[in-house]
């Protein structure tokens, strides 16, 4: 198609050069509507030539120390954060976030995960047990795979890219890595400080476009042993599907319906702005959200009430604007999926107390043909409807009562999904008791995303499938081999 403008356009890199593409795609910004970017649009022969380059990156990569590797990392961390502010205008631009989100999450913890996994590669230790009757001495000792295919989604690109990069490199891995097609600007900008970072060309590689295509010849890939994902149920199946054939090793980090748990001894000066933040923050557009609220029913109109006139302060407009709490969702077809959802809700009687169809959405001129929706709250929700039981992804939370603990757990379990939950009250015995009892890879009691990376990150059901932090990354990115020595 023809464009009135110059757009920019990405090039894949691979073995330390940027590469033209045969074909494009077009990118566009959210918060507009219109395109801005060019992305290529990669397939099999693409991704042969970056595995190909990692294949052979990967000896002297491998072979270097942690020392050094760690040192690279720890650099190209350096580089990026000299750029924060370049970084977090092309993710808001790209994404549709906020520049006060993409400024002070995304590209800090991009950042920080480098510097992350620099220092956590050095304190990892091996087993060591002995027989003395046999004369036995056995040890183990971890090995890098080799090239590592890592696939990112679009909600946080550069945040979940290198949380993938970072560990899979500091061990000694050569990557190919495939963004989101809609999200790729913050992975190509991060490829050109690559060089000037240390990296050796060819240890990371990064292919630009769809999964249809891009992913899975990646997937499919005889010579890539393993696969880190975080995305959607659905592809996840794919990948499971596609990858069998070659036994690959699988990371599987899915889709989430998140439940929080309000007791009535909570403390709703901490919870109503702590569970309108994990309703509606990046837009809902993460799979840590909360989307299904329990509230106990002694302090449910209470609750409801404040909660509702605090979602309805909630700025949705220009993500460049640093007074908005909300910017725009990732594309027209994802807003129309999440707005279908509402009226779901609707046709089933269910209420609509704020937001979609509810309160006008007043957008700057430049801003009217963008993707956006007010945070919205929808109440007297049956357990067995869509809008409880799907992810939506997407700023829509449901409030429904309960009356006894037992009754909440029962229901905050009854979703296919088990990746995260809160829950809050003041009884010590209670959070200790029901996060136990909660199918969630992640509990939270009293608050929300907090996280300290050495500790393991996923989810149950059809949340996942592994784990990922510290330990648990180096565990996925490395072979583990039992040796043992008869003296």
């Amino acid at each position: 198609m023809a464009h009135s403008k110059a757009l920019l356009v990405l090039e894949n890199f691979i073995g330390g050069k940027f590469v033209p593409c045969s074909s494009y795609i077009d990118s566009y910004n959210p918060s507009t509507g219109d395109v801005y970017c060019r992305v290529p649009d990669s397939g099999k022969e693409e991704v042969e030539a970056a595995v190909k380059s990692a294949k052979a990156a990967f000896p002297i990569w491998s072979s270097k120390s942690p020392l050094e590797r760690s040192q690279i990392l720890n650099k190209l961390a350096d580089l990026i954060e000299h750029d924060l502010e370049a970084f977090a205008q092309a993710e808001s631009k790209d994404q549709g976030k906020t520049i006060m989100f993409a400024r002070t999450v995304d590209i800090p913890r991009a950042v920080y995960n480098f510097r992350f996994f620099a220092s956590s590669i050095f304190h990892h230790t091996t087993e060591c047990t002995e027989m003395a009757t046999m004369g036995c001495v056995h040890y183990t000792s971890r090995a890098p795979v080799g090239v590592a295919g890592l696939i990112s989604p679009w909600n946080l690109p550069l945040y979940l890219l290198t949380w993938k990069i970072a560990p899979a490199i500091a061990c000694g891995n050569a990557v190919v890595a495939k963004p989101s097609e809609m999200t790729s600007v913050t992975a190509w900008m991060m490829c050109k400080l690559l060089e000037k970072a240390g990296v050796p060309h060819g240890v990371v590689n990064v292919v630009f476009g769809t999964g249809t295509k891009a992913g899975e010849a990646l997937v499919c890939h005889p010579d890539v042993p393993l696969i880190s994902f975080t995305g959607s149920t659905l592809t996840a199946q794919r990948i499971t599907e596609k990858s069998a054939p070659h036994c690959k090793r699988l990371s599987l980090e899915l889709g989430g319906k998140n439940p929080a748990i309000i007791f009535d001894d909570a403390d709703l000066t901490q919870c109503i702005p702590t569970t309108l933040r994990s309703s509606f923050a990046n837009q809902g557009e993460i799979c840590l959200c909360t989307s299904r609220i329990f509230v106990q029913r002694g302090i449910y109109s209470e609750f409801l009430k404040r909660f509702v006139a605090e979602a309805k302060k909630w700025k949705v407009g220009n993500p460049s604007d640093p007074t908005v709490d909300m910017g725009a969702l990732i594309s027209k077809e994802h807003l129309e999926k999440v707005r279908s959802y509402v009226k779901k809700a609707q046709a089933e009687g269910a209420r609509v107390l704020c937001g979609e169809g509810v309160d006008s959405l007043a957008l700057p001129t430049g801003n009217q043909k963008g993707y956006f929706m007010l945070p919205t709250v929808i109440a007297e929700v049956k357990d067995e409807s869509c809008c409880m039981q799907e992810e939506i992804f997407g700023p829509v939370t449901c409030v429904v009562a309960f009356d006894t603990e037992e009754e909440a757990i029962e229901r905050a379990n009854s979703v296919k999904y088990g990746l995260a939950a809160t829950v809050w009250s003041s009884n010590v015995g209670r959070v200790h008791r029901v996060a136990q009892r909660l199918q969630a890879g992640l509990v939270w009691t009293n608050c929300w995303l907090v996280r300290d990376l050495n500790l393991p990150f996923g989810g149950m059901k059809a949340s996942g499938i592994g784990r990922e932090g510290a330990k648990d990354s180096y565990e996925f990115f490395t072979e583990v081999k039992t040796i043992t020595i008869k003296h």
